[in-house]
């Protein structure tokens, strides 16, 4: 058996797989609300309580941070989390943390097509080659597969803290109104991430780009407003959240190309994390395409690589299990 666990800031999954011919099979599934434990170990001992079976043989869990030395302090959570430690509690003599980013690479290896929407109608996909993964969610994670010659290998980053690059003159504006919010330093994070819609939101609201409506006012003063600005955005309903929806998009395909050129990844991105796939038509609509390839004389290179959306959630758990397959 095979331990799991995709750890991120909103939710943490666990899983437990064993070996199928040459697929991996999902056993056991829990998920849970990161925010509503202290520690990592909780969730450890409560999915673990129950199980029964076949002793563990290794455990691989993708964290949402900078794991260095085997060990990793969760950037969205107080949590710290250590290779050795890990080992002792659970009594396993392999377990290994990667980067979260790490593990939904590894994963998308395992994704079938039909889980993959196209956002290129242009592209020659190859299916050799260095590939890129880019994924907002509650935060922005940045992900690169090297192609080898013969198989690949995940390489982490940390790129979605990197300095925002804005590339059109509202960007611009944009840098600005967030280096006065934020009193300096604006990631790629900032405007590329759940809390991003609402960071959008406010400098188009300031900039007059529509009028804001009093029943939009009012429900953003309850619930998720990122999540009602991305949803009235995508419906079409408020012209402010359209407009805030659609520079996501376009900042999202700029990023996403930049990634492809640091990488030059000519077996194609991914765009994974929770967002992506909600924003789907959104993302179809062309603006994520036009910046994706907006960059001079590079845009014949990049209007043939293969850009898809990630439709399937699991991939970073499956990325966590078959890499603990693999120690």
């Amino acid at each position: 058996m095979y331990l799991a666990a995709d750890i991120g800031g909103t939710k943490t999954v666990m899983g437990l797989f064993e070996p199928s011919g040459r697929e991996l099979k999902l056993v056991s599934e829990s998920t849970y609300h990161s925010q509503d434990h202290p520690r990592f170990d909780e969730i450890l001992i409560d999915f673990l309580k129950a199980r029964t079976g076949p002793m563990l043989s290794a455990a691989c869990f993708g964290v949402a941070g900078t794991v260095i030395d085997g060990r990793s302090h969760t950037t969205n959570l107080p949590w710290v989390l250590d290779e050795r430690q890990l080992e002792e509690g659970i009594g396993v003599a392999r377990v290994k943390l990667i980067n979260d980013l790490e593990a939904s690479a590894y994963g998308m290896l395992y994704v079938s097509d039909d889980q993959l929407a196209d956002l290129n109608p242009l592209a020659e996909p190859r299916p050799e080659g260095n590939r890129a993964v880019i994924a907002a969610g509650t935060g922005l994670g940045e992900a690169l597969l090297f192609w080898d010659g013969k198989r690949f290998h995940p390489i982490a980053s940390e790129g979605g803290h990197g300095d925002f690059g804005p590339h059109t003159d509202l960007e611009i504006e944009l840098l600005r109104y967030l280096r006065t919010k934020f009193g300096g330093h604006v990631s790629y994070e900032r405007v590329l991430s759940g809390p991003a819609f609402s960071n959008i939101y406010g400098f188009l609201r300031q900039q007059g780009s529509a009028p804001e409506s009093p029943d939009v006012a009012e429900q953003l003063k309850t619930g998720d407003p990122n999540a009602t600005i991305a949803e009235l955005g995508l419906a079409g309903t408020d012209p402010l959240c359209v407009e805030t929806v659609d520079l996501f998009c376009s900042i999202y395909g700029a990023e996403s190309g930049n990634l492809a050129l640091r990488g030059v990844a000519l077996g194609g991105v991914y765009v994974a994390g929770g967002i992506a796939p909600k924003l789907l038509p959104a993302l179809q609509r062309g603006k994520f395409f036009a910046s994706f390839v907006d960059k001079g004389r590079f845009r014949p290179f990049l209007e043939k690589i293969d850009v898809r959306v990630c439709l399937n959630p699991k991939a970073p758990l499956l990325g966590a299990a078959h890499f603990a397959l693999r120690l």
